[in-house]
Parts: structure tokens; sequence; C-alpha cells
């Protein structure tokens, strides 16, 4: 939690279990939540893939990158502006865990760049 706040700069909203061997946390960057939780087992980087991508939109992606790569963080893409309209980097945390952090750059709808629309959920 803590390389999560200092490379990412994550803030902790509170964590639960046995001080000494924390159980789960929940976290938060801007409005961006995430619940971390001791899991058993292999990570990413310990089985050679990757298990899963999160994207976190942040205010300033450029100043979010500076940061992360101050920090020392293992970037794994570079900071561009995807054909979908997002100025994103993508990173490894020490697990090998994926992140892109990104921030709105323009208005694309997802047809333009050949994604398939389906059905709109009733919310």
């Amino acid at each position: 939690m803590l390389w999560l706040h200092r490379t990412f700069g994550f803030i902790e909203h509170y964590h639960y279990g046995d001080p000494a061997a924390i159980s789960g946390a929940q976290m938060y960057l801007g409005r961006a939540f995430i619940m971390l939780k001791a899991a058993p087992g292999a990570t990413p980087a310990d089985v050679g893939k990757g298990t899963q991508s999160l994207t976190i939109f942040v205010d300033d992606v450029d100043a979010h990158f500076a940061r992360t790569k101050e920090a020392g963080a293992k970037i794994v893409e570079d900071i561009q502006e995807t054909i979908y309209g997002e100025r994103q980097y993508g990173v490894e945390d020490l697990d090998g865990h994926h992140w892109l952090f990104s921030q709105h750059a323009r208005d694309v709808s997802p047809d333009e760049w050949g994604a398939t629309i389906g059905a709109r959920p009733n919310v």
C-alpha cells in the first residue's frame, strides 16, 4: 500500500485485519476507489503474465506520469494519445499488475475507431 501511495498517489481510506498482516484496504486517487485484498498464491510477476489491467482517470496525466517515472516504476507504455481519445500511459506495480493512468483528451465515438456498440444498459 505504501508503494501505491508513494508512486501513484493513492491515499488509504481504511484497512482491516491484524495490524501485523493487513488483510485488505480501500484506497483512492481523485474519484477512483480501489479495494485491495491480500491473496494467497502467485502474483502476475511470479507467473510471468498479466492477469488484469486497471484504468484510473486522473486530472493531469502528464504530471502523474512524471511522478510515477521519478518514483522508478516500470513504465510499460509511454504516454500517448489513443485512437479512442484518451491520453494515457501504462505501468506495472511491484507484483506485476498492469495499470493504465488516463485523461480524456477528445471526444471520439466508439464506432469511429472500430468498436462495436452493444445494447445500452437501463440505468
